[in-house]
């Protein structure tokens, strides 16, 4: 509950204008989207700031808002300064810990936990298999931490009571994972991340929260991490951890009754499906997503599912099918982002609609019009994303090599080589690995490409 001391932000509430906090929300994901930043901002967190329970947004916060707002000062839109929020002495609220982006580790300065308990939590989230970790594992910097250490980091203490801290430390595992994988793939942060998700199901057993919006969270939070580590063996190769994982967030969305985590873990059951060569399923687990989303008030997440339901009827052969599925794809896109658009869902803009598409072509043997979304993915897709960049590059590598376009597939198979140092992903390298196989196989030793072939022989022996 927001103490007396709580000043309600009026300025803001006005910028807000006609727009539902929902709707706010969403404008401000997008503007973060503009400029790089990854903020996972809803309805609650806008709440929270116009009630005056937050005073000052934390820095990935600041710029947004600077930027959707220019010329304007943290003072204009309504908040403290920075330095008068600073500590603990400083704190006027009680009750909640911060939303999605706030805390220590994403820079807000109006907020401390003294709790000992949460505090512990939030290092065995926070560090344990996300931020330090991986920057370790990935050669990012940093001192690499002992195997002590971890097994330290990934042991919970004796739980009295599993409250909003320790449910919001969950939360913020997922999200760091998330732009960790979006920066640098899967291959180094699989095996760290299991231990926050070991974490969270053991706070989900220990079955000690006294709110139902509480355990709903938690169990949220606890299913999309269930479903971030999925994805990191998923991209590294590791199918059945994956699909184990993806089974273990269903059943979590089904006891809590969560729609949304229930599509999401379709559309990822889907995605490994269409990728482990069982199209039939990737289908059913597809439509069964359809299923699940129609409630939820996202035709980008529909969109999603359609793209998902093509990919599986590409792999079938149902090119009419495929068709028609890639049709509602495009036209639910086109509906464009909503309040009820997941926050996970920040990946899925028009560069990853043309992939997919790209993809659909792909697997029925129409490389050139595979080539031609696969141009405008990667011309569309935001330089930030690496992991996506190179992705998109190693499809279109691979279609335009098939295509008998053997100068630009090794052109661009050069592009993806340079960013082979900053992304770890067993899926690329395998593209392209098969994009390589391609042009050797090609009368004269596709001689237009026998640099980039040299090239990557040298980077593949050397991983």
């Amino acid at each position: 509950m927001v103490s007396t001391g709580a000043v309600p932000n009026l300025v803001f509430r006005q910028l807000r204008g006609q727009r539902s906090a929902g709707e706010f929300a969403a404008a401000v994901r997008r503007a973060a989207r503009e400029i790089g930043e990854q903020v996972a901002c809803d309805a609650r967190y806008i709440g929270r700031v116009e009630s005056g329970e937050i005073r000052c947004p934390n820095y990935a916060y600041e710029r947004v808002f600077l930027h959707m707002f220019p010329g304007a000062s943290l003072a204009d839109l309504g908040f403290s300064a920075r330095e008068s929020v600073r500590g603990r002495g400083a704190r006027t609220v009680s009750g909640p810990p911060p939303g999605p982006g706030d805390g220590p580790h994403g820079g807000t300065d109006d907020t401390d936990h003294t709790d000992e308990e949460s505090d512990v939590l939030r290092r065995v989230f926070m560090m344990s298999g996300t931020a330090t970790v991986a920057a370790a594992s990935l050669g990012l910097g940093g001192t690499p931490a002992s195997a002590a250490s971890l097994t330290s980091l990934a042991s919970l203490p004796a739980q009295r009571r599993v409250g909003e801290s320790e449910v919001s430390a969950v939360e913020q595992a997922v999200r760091r994972i998330r732009v960790l994988d979006d920066r640098h793939g899967a291959d180094g942060l699989y095996r760290q991340a299991a231990r926050p998700l070991k974490a969270a199901y053991e706070l989900l057993d220990a079955g000690t929260t006294t709110r139902r919006a509480t355990a709903d969270r938690l169990h949220a939070g606890a299913g999309e991490l269930a479903i971030s580590v999925g994805w990191l063996a998923h991209d590294s190769g590791r199918f059945d951890d994956a699909r184990s994982h993806y089974a273990e967030a269903l059943a979590t969305a089904r006891l809590a009754g969560d729609a949304g985590l229930e599509a999401h873990a379709f559309c990822n059951t889907s995605f490994l499906a269409r990728d482990a060569g069982r199209p039939r399923e990737a289908v059913r687990a597809a439509e069964a997503g359809q299923r699940a989303a129609r409630t939820l008030g996202s035709p980008r997440l529909l969109a999603l599912l359609a793209l998902r339901e093509a990919g599986g009827r590409a792999g079938l052969g149902d090119r009419t099918g495929c068709d028609r599925a890639i049709g509602r794809a495009r036209a639910a896109f086109e509906r464009g982002p909503a309040g009820g658009d997941p926050e996970w869902m920040s990946f899925f803009r028009e560069a990853e609609l043309e992939l997919l598409e790209a993809q659909c072509w792909s697997a029925l043997g129409d490389w050139s019009r595979a080539a031609r979304h696969g141009r405008r993915a990667a011309a569309l897709q935001d330089a930030h994303f690496t992991r996506n960049l190179a992705l998109y590059r190693a499809q279109l590598t691979g279609d335009l090599a098939r295509a008998g376009r053997v100068d630009e597939a090794a052109a661009t198979g050069h592009q993806v080589l340079d960013l082979l140092g900053r992304v770890q992903s067993s899926r690329i390298r395998g593209m392209l690995a098969g994009a390589a196989r391609v042009l050797e196989a090609r009368p004269g030793g596709a001689a237009g490409a026998a640099s980039f072939l040299t090239r990557h022989k040298e980077v593949a022996s050397a991983t």
